[in-house]
């Protein structure tokens, strides 16, 4: 077991390990739900009380996650781009699911966030998040707008579909152990048995090339 931390050194790495370790169980138990702090607290080295010297609560270290997920797609859309122009609406979708994709615990605390993680917090850590939140989302928009073809409002567009659909699809692409036996039993049910990232893509696709082929005034980016 770790002893306290003393410096700001270690205070935010401690707080990254309990991030880490957040993360890593999200994954293997099959999603955010079945997270719980003793086991997230287990998993970093700290005493089972000691998380709350980071976090107050479960809901505030998943709505941290959350944040840090925005920042991570931020990063590899950039990445992705490198220093690319002119991308049409195909690539362009490509890309935005790509992305999404390689993010799935972010997927997964989509649907948290906008469900009781934002709800389930102080005020001022709620604000915090959102702010981070739309910072990236403004950075995500003006890095897509200098290297694809798409409007500013259509690529807004494309992100609002992009981020429903992402949490909306890995639920159904995730569901509990009671549902995926359910959904042996009567195959038709399995509806479940979609797979994630290529779903996403298809539907971003025929988004996004549905939205270029629209009049110009149906345009969100041109509306008083």
């Amino acid at each position: 077991m770790r002893q306290r931390a003393r410096s700001d050194q270690d205070k935010t790495r401690r707080s990254e390990d309990l991030l880490e370790a957040a993360e890593a169980l999200a994954l293997e138990l099959g999603g955010v739900r079945h997270v719980t702090l003793a086991p997230v607290t287990e998993r970093a080295g700290l005493h089972r009380t000691g998380v709350r010297r980071y976090y107050a609560s479960k809901e505030e270290l998943l709505l941290e996650l959350a944040e840090r997920g925005w920042g991570q797609w931020r990063d590899a859309i950039s990445r992705e781009l490198g220093g690319a122009t002119g991308l049409d609406p195909t690539r362009t979708a490509a890309l935005v699911a790509g992305t999404l994709a390689q993010l799935p615990v972010f997927c997964d605390l989509l649907t948290h966030v906008a469900l009781y993680l934002e709800g389930d917090v102080g005020i001022e850590r709620a604000r915090r998040y959102k702010t981070n939140a739309f910072a990236a989302h403004d950075a995500i928009t003006a890095a897509l707008d200098q290297a694809c073809t798409m409007t500013a409002g259509q690529i807004e567009s494309l992100l609002a579909v992009a981020i429903t659909l992402a949490s909306g699809f890995w639920q159904v692409a995730h569901p509990t152990p009671t549902l995926a036996a359910l959904y042996e039993q009567v195959p038709r049910w399995g509806h479940v048995a979609l797979d994630f990232a290529p779903r996403l893509h298809h539907a971003l696709e025929a988004f996004a090339i549905g939205l270029t082929r629209m009049p110009a005034d149906a345009d969100p980016g041109t509306a008083d």
